[in-house]
């Protein structure tokens, strides 16, 4: 339609263990932690559905706990990532470089919430 304008922000979501979600508290939920030295990527996701699969299906497992949080990002700047497609159709996620995590955060509008847990 002429005149409407791009969606100022992207809704992402991120599978998150219990010890990633004290540090994003940590950080009054505005901000990711930085990544481990085995943690070369960023991964948040774009669709509810996925988030929940790896929380409930590798997080609990793994360590007793999964949740998943939602969380919006400024759309003009996740431009820069193409959208890669992990297995399946809806299997789709950003990768940010590690090293972009910090300019990553500064993007993030408002705040990181918890929309699903499981255990």
């Amino acid at each position: 339609m002429p005149g409407q304008q791009q969606a100022r922000t992207t809704t992402l979501w991120r599978p998150t263990g219990p010890e990633e979600l004290v540090l994003v508290e940590q950080a009054g939920w505005r901000a990711w932690p930085p990544r481990l030295p085995e943690q070369p990527i960023f991964y948040p996701v774009l669709n509810e559905d996925y988030a929940i699969r790896i929380a409930r299906d590798w997080n609990v497992p793994h360590s007793g706990v999964g949740y998943v949080t939602r969380f919006e990002v400024e759309s003009a700047f996740l431009a820069r990532y193409p959208v890669r497609q992990a297995g399946g159709e809806t299997i789709l996620e950003l990768w940010v470089p590690a090293e972009e995590l910090a300019e990553f955060n500064t993007r993030l509008v408002g705040r990181i919430e918890v929309v699903h847990e499981f255990r």
